[in-house]
This record gives C-alpha cells, sequence and structure tokens, in this order.
C-alpha cells in the first residue's frame, strides 16, 4: 500500500510571528538583503545600467530577490524596489546619481504640492506589479514574501528637499512654516500608499513592512502628526480593502515614542533600530506587538566575536515572545558574506 503523502503547505514562520506566535526559533531576514554586499546583486546591477532601471525591470528585480534567499535560505524575502516609485508615479522626477543618491524636483510650495496632490498614477508602476507576480511564483513555499513602501513623512522628506539631508532640515521647515501645505502633501502619500500597498497584496505578497526611516527626527507633537496619524490611516485604509492585511511598520529612531506608537497604529509588528533599549522593547513593546529587529549592522562588518555578542544579546532579550530576527536598519555594502553566515548560523543554532 503505498505510503500516504501530506499535502498540508509549509508553513511561513514569518507570518506565524505576525499572527502573535513565538518560534523556538525565530525566522530570520535583513533589511537591504538584496544589495551590494552580495558579487551577484552587483553584476545584476551593471547588467541594469541604472538603479532606477533595475527597479523596472520585472525579471531583473524578481532575480535580485531571490539571489540572498538562494544564498542564506532567509525566512522572508522582500521585494526589490524602491521607496521613491512612490513620488515618480506622482509625477515628480526622480533619478539616482552614483555617489550621491536620489535626485528629485524639490517640492517647496503649495503650488509645486497642488502638483502632485490626487495624481497618483498606478500605472506607473505597472512593472513593480509584474515583479511582485514573478516573485510570488518563484519563491519557496515556506518564504513569506514582504512587500512595502516608503511611510508619507519620510518620502516626504525626499520630496521637499529634492535629495537626502543630514536632518531633514527642508521637510522640517515647511512642516512648522506651512504646516496646511506639508498636510496637503503627507495626505497625498497617504492615498497613494493605500493604493500602492494594496496592489501588491492583490499581486502576491503575504505582508507589507511601512519604512519611516526619518520619523525619528521628529519631536513629539510633530511624530504624532507626521508619523503616527499618516500610518494609522495607512494601515486602516490597506485593510479595508484587504482584510486581515498584515503589516509591520518600522518608524526608526523613535525610541520610547514607539510605545505610544503601537498604541494607536493596529500594526501585527513593529521593526526596532539598533538604539533602542532591549529591555524598555521587550517589556513596553513586544508585550504588546510582535517585534523585529534590531542587530546594528555594523556589528556585520566587525564581525567575530562582537558579532556573536550582538546576535546573543538580541536572542535573549525577545526569545519569550513573538519576534523576528533582523538589523536595526539595512545592510551596508561592506558587510562581508561571511559574517551574515556566521549570524545565520548563530541565530539557528548550528
Amino acid at each position: 500500500m503505498p505510503s500516504s503523502v501530506s499535502t498540508t503547505p509549509p508553513t511561513r514562520k514569518v507570518l506565524d510571528v505576525l499572527a502573535g506566535k513565538r518560534q523556538a526559533v525565530p525566522p530570520v531576514w535583513m533589511m537591504r538583503q538584496a544589495g551590494r554586499y552580495l558579487p551577484e546583486y552587483r553584476a545584476t546591477r551593471e547588467q541594469a545600467g541604472s538603479f532606477l532601471d533595475l527597479c523596472y525591470d520585472p525579471t531583473l528585480a524578481a532575480e535580485v530577490t531571490f539571489q540572498p534567499i538562494r544564498r542564506f535560505g532567509f525566512d522572508a524575502a522582500i521585494l526589490f524596489s524602491d521607496i521613491l516609485v512612490v513620488p515618480h508615479a506622482l509625477g515628480q522626477t526622480v533619478r539616482f546619481t552614483a555617489g550621491e543618491g536620489p535626485q528629485l524636483e524639490p517640492v517647496v510650495t503649495a503650488e509645486n504640492v497642488s502638483r502632485y496632490a490626487g495624481a497618483f498614477d498606478k500605472t506607473k508602476l505597472a512593472a513593480v506589479f509584474e515583479a511582485v507576480k514573478l516573485i510570488r511564483a518563484g519563491l519557496p513555499a515556506e518564504t513569506t514574501f514582504l512587500g512595502f513602501c516608503g511611510a508619507p513623512w519620510t518620502v516626504a522628506t525626499y520630496m521637499v528637499a529634492g535629495q537626502g539631508t543630514p536632518d531633514q532640515g527642508p521637510a522640517r521647515l515647511l512642516a512648522y512654516r506651512d504646516p496646511k501645505t506639508m498636510q496637503r502633501l503627507i495626505d497625498s502619500l497617504v492615498e497613494a500608499s493605500i493604493t500602492y500597498l494594496t496592489e501588491q497584496f492583490r499581486c502576491g505578497v503575504d505582508a507589507v513592512q511601512l519604512f519611516d526611516t526619518w520619523g525619528g527626527i521628529l519631536p513629539p507633537a510633530e511624530f504624532d502628526r507626521w508619523v503616527i496619524n499618516p500610518a494609522k490611516r495607512i494601515v486602516d485604509g490597506v485593510r479595508a480593502q484587504v482584510p486581515g492585511a498584515r503589516i509591520i511598520a518600522f518608524p526608526r529612531g523613535a525610541g520610547t515614542q514607539l510605545e505610544r506608537f503601537v498604541d494607536r497604529v493596529p500594526v501585527d509588528a513593529v521593526g526596532l533600530d539598533w538604539t533602542m533599549d532591549l529591555e524598555f522593547a521587550r517589556e513596553r513593546i513586544q508585550s504588546r506587538v510582535a517585534v523585529q529587529g534590531n542587530l546594528d549592522p555594523l556589528l556585520l562588518v566587525a564581525g567575530g566575536d562582537a558579532l556573536d555578542r550582538g546576535v546573543d544579546a538580541v536572542m535573549e532579550a525577545f526569545r519569550d515572545g513573538p519576534f523576528i530576527f533582523n538589523l536595526g536598519h539595512g545592510i551596508t555594502p561592506e558587510a562581508p558574506v561571511e559574517n551574515v553566515e556566521r549570524m545565520l548560523a548563530r541565530v539557528r543554532g548550528r
């Protein structure tokens, strides 16, 4: 008599954590895991030409998404794209210059903002949605597929300044001097983000992450207005169209404001940056919601005993609750591949 074959689909561990379930061995992935530290990524990037061309080539975007999964077997793959495809779909000029980062046409007046309010053109992101479909079809069944977008405040900081700045002063000044104009820009980005993330779910992602890289530069009242309120609107808006949508938020640098964030924004997990106090995060955040993080990315450059101690500290802090192991921000290009392997072996206990 032939033996029976189980048809139960493999467990996607990241989704289990997002449902509040603790894992004996936490699932692990890395922000920017498809990136310049990988030789195969550098080769594909050269083939594509510019960074934006790589983002808008579905086949190549899928390929670089797969690369870290093939090499390391991470528990999640994250769509290869960029947060600035949203302003591009709003009609803003966006380009990436080697050695200088993103360059945009600055948005500094109410008239500028009026050009983009309600102008989101989803068809401009057709290549991104095609990449989502290709990735979904090619991922291992046990790998969680994450989509993402930039949070409105962080995206607005680039739109206003036209580039990255050390303290995002241009956007902060606009918010203080002309809050109505900033609010209109944020409102436009909230609606665009809801549409963008909803379409990612429809094309095949399992969950999404909302990146607010520059949220932590704001004082409490501004943090509430420009970080917490837009995030709640996005979560509510996406779930109105995708009931039960799993969503991770990463308000980098939030510090103790993160407690207020998780009380008001109904996300399934929050990412912790590497400056977050582990005891505070365990007692005040993980008791409310799953956490993700928060190894200092530079420990992957340092390697050795320092890396081991860092991994152990994070694992010890969050072992008793729902937890996804990750970095406290994106991996840097200087990180040796062998240090990533060392980190994974320690997390997985091999």
